[in-house]
């Protein structure tokens, strides 16, 4: 049970309560979503996770925010990643690896953004990724190579990204006898063409091991999916020791 002293670190701004502990807590990197907040505060939360924890990522940064950042910090002084418009600051901070492994497939070369979302937070969250972009079913046998790859280099969960007809997550899954993760994507044309479809055709998978996230939800899938590996990873390693 949580109690006072957990939250010593806690120090409130005017319009946010960051929360530094919660990758100690929960082994998950806060995120500071930035398309729904002003400059101001995205920078003001930022330097508060620098200065707490040696990092500080930010998604869905827009032109705005990525000009505040490099006139603040520098323009060689954050990662950034244009396709996801996701950035990273670091001080002295390292990630320690933690032997999980994630593959990442996209349906479409449309899917990328959410997809490199979700590596990110992988990466931080200290695995390895494995990734394939644009192996959807218009073309299925684009496919089998990289999912064959993935099963050699031993990967512990897969994140499948698709739009339009949401088909390609229900077809990995019935194909690996490894968790996979379902990101709708908001890629589409018309009726249901904003994720709607492809999250309905997810969620009604007669396919068993399929779990769905929201549309465009790629830090949720990428959480989701370094929490299992990092989980496996865990239990790989204890069954090691008990070996030797």
């Amino acid at each position: 049970m949580l109690d006072s002293k957990d939250f010593e670190d806690l120090r409130e701004l005017p319009f946010a309560r960051p929360d530094f502990d919660r990758e100690s807590r929960k082994g998950v990197p806060e995120i500071i979503l930035a398309d729904t907040k002003t400059v101001e505060q995205c920078l003001a939360i930022a330097q508060d996770f620098l200065e707490r924890t040696g990092r500080a990522i930010l998604s869905r940064v827009s032109p705005e925010l990525e000009q505040a950042l490099k006139e603040h910090y520098g323009h060689d002084a954050f990662e950034w990643y244009p396709v996801s418009r996701t950035a990273i600051l670091r001080r002295g901070q390292r990630i320690e690896p933690t032997g999980g492994c994630v593959g990442i497939l996209t349906a479409g070369t449309s899917d990328q953004p959410v997809a490199e979302q979700a590596a990110i937070v992988c990466r931080e969250m200290g695995c390895t990724v494995k990734v394939a972009y644009d192996v959807g079913v218009a073309g299925l046998h684009r496919l089998f190579d990289p999912l064959q790859d993935f099963m050699k280099a031993g990967v512990d969960v897969i994140i499948v990204a698709a739009g339009m007809d949401g088909a390609l997550p229900s077809v990995v899954s019935g194909l690996v006898d490894i968790p996979v993760i379902g990101l709708p994507t908001s890629v589409g044309y018309g009726m249901g063409g904003k994720g709607e479809a492809a999250l309905l055709a997810m969620l009604q998978t007669c396919s068993p091991g399929l779990a769905v996230v929201n549309i465009d939800n790629g830090v949720g899938a990428g959480t989701m999916a370094a929490l299992i590996a990092n989980r496996v990873a865990a239990a790989r390693r204890a069954a090691t020791r008990e070996g030797n």
